[in-house]
């Protein structure tokens, strides 16, 4: 491959990427905790939209029940938020893990 075609796929590549970036940015993942007591929304690119909690759950004698399904719940929500990310740039990058993208 010639020097010219080398630097053509490497720039449509970054382009791809960019926009997998930008569409991770605004696609949307819900991970849940307690058979959905607890919610948390978060888009592909980690940012937490939205946390939503059944009245149930908030007992201030049992903080910490709360506090694990919070955790659960961002665990769930970052795992799908990662498969995300991976299928679409996986989808450009032909596979290849580039762990500066996250992936």
């Amino acid at each position: 491959m010639n020097m010219m075609a080398m630097l053509k796929k490497a720039q449509d590549m970054q382009k791809g990427l960019q926009q997998a970036q930008a569409e991770l940015a605004k696609a949307t993942v819900e991970g849940s905790g307690g058979g959905g007591a607890v919610s948390i929304t978060m888009t592909g690119d980690h940012t937490v939209v939205s946390v939503k909690l059944q009245p149930a759950v908030v007992d201030a004698s049992d903080i910490e029940t709360l506090e694990d399904l919070l955790k659960v719940a961002y665990t769930d929500a970052l795992t799908k938020a990662n498969a995300l990310a991976k299928s679409k740039m996986g989808a450009i990058t032909g596979g290849l893990g580039i762990p500066e993208l996250g992936f």
